[in-house]
């Protein structure tokens, strides 16, 4: 199983697991977006939104990295005021002394529960140390936030229409034992025999609740920049497939296998799965 993978389940359930915690105080207001695995060497501290607000917790117990959320101000602010039960549009352009008392109790919780919810991806306990909360005016100050780490992933969660970010600084020993959760889980699945006797218990239960995005793409082009901003209204652009050609299947924004289209009940488009890349295995006549 790719690392590319793990990485992205692990970062949506975490993602899920925090976002939930946030929907407790503001619940029509909070989306997930699509998970994103940052390439090696990139610094997924860079390009914050300054001035931000942000909450870190470091993983102890033997093993580096932790998760990092990152708020700009006035997003910040709206949380404030849903956890006080404030309505309307902040005031001022600065956080209040009240407002990132606020502020931090809902990350506090958030954090806790994307940590809960990483312990359960695992089946093994994931202690964290007490969360810190900070201002963040500086990109130095961004990199203060937490240390390096091999992976990394960043997953935008929206907050009453503010981009806020969760970053989660992945060690090696997590990506080895998800990856051998993951295999058995998909072993039991496919009704193989697992390839340990490690229980995948914790799994099922993280990801049993957790919400991912499925869609398909029919196919792809290009097009000159300036052609597309003059495209008219009916205009038909051709794509690289053809109509009985199969549909791409992407979860979270990573590519899980190949489907066929299929209309059901007379009107509703439906999308047959074909292949699954968990090592290309193939799965026929499952509808989705």
């Amino acid at each position: 199983m790719s690392t590319e993978r793990v990485l992205t389940e692990l970062a949506a359930v975490c993602a899920e697991a925090a976002a939930d915690a946030l929907r407790a105080f503001a619940p029509d207001a909070v989306q997930v977006g699509t998970p994103r695995v940052m390439e090696p060497g990139t610094d997924p501290l860079a390009n914050l939104p300054l001035p931000c607000f942000a909450a870190d917790v470091s993983y102890v117990d033997g093993v580096t990295g932790g998760n990092v959320f990152v708020a700009p101000v006035r997003g910040a602010q709206y949380l404030a005021q849903a956890m006080v039960g404030g309505e309307g549009e902040p005031e001022g352009d600065e956080l209040s002394e009240l407002d990132r008392s606020a502020v931090a109790e809902a990350m506090n919780q958030m954090m806790a529960a994307a940590a809960h919810a990483t312990s359960g991806v695992l089946g093994t306990e994931v202690d964290i140390a007490p969360p810190r909360t900070r201002d963040v005016y500086t990109d130095a100050d961004a990199h203060e936030l937490a240390e390096a780490s091999p992976h990394a992933t960043v997953v935008p969660i929206t907050v009453f229409g503010e981009v806020c970010r969760l970053i989660q600084l992945v060690p090696y020993a997590f990506v080895v034992r998800m990856t051998r959760a993951l295999d058995e889980r998909d072993a039991e699945v496919l009704g193989e025999e697992p390839t340990t006797d490690r229980s995948t218990t914790g799994m099922a239960l993280a990801l049993g609740g957790a919400h991912v995005d499925l869609w398909v793409e029919l196919g792809r082009t290009k097009l000159p920049a300036g052609r597309l901003a003059g495209v008219p209204e009916g205009e038909v652009i051709a794509l690289d497939r053809l109509a009985d050609d199969a549909v791409d299947l992407y979860v979270n924004g990573l590519r899980v296998g190949t489907g066929r289209l299929l209309v059901v009940d007379g009107s509703e488009w439906a999308v047959r799965i074909e292949t699954i890349e968990s090592g290309s295995v193939a799965a026929p006549g499952i509808a989705a």
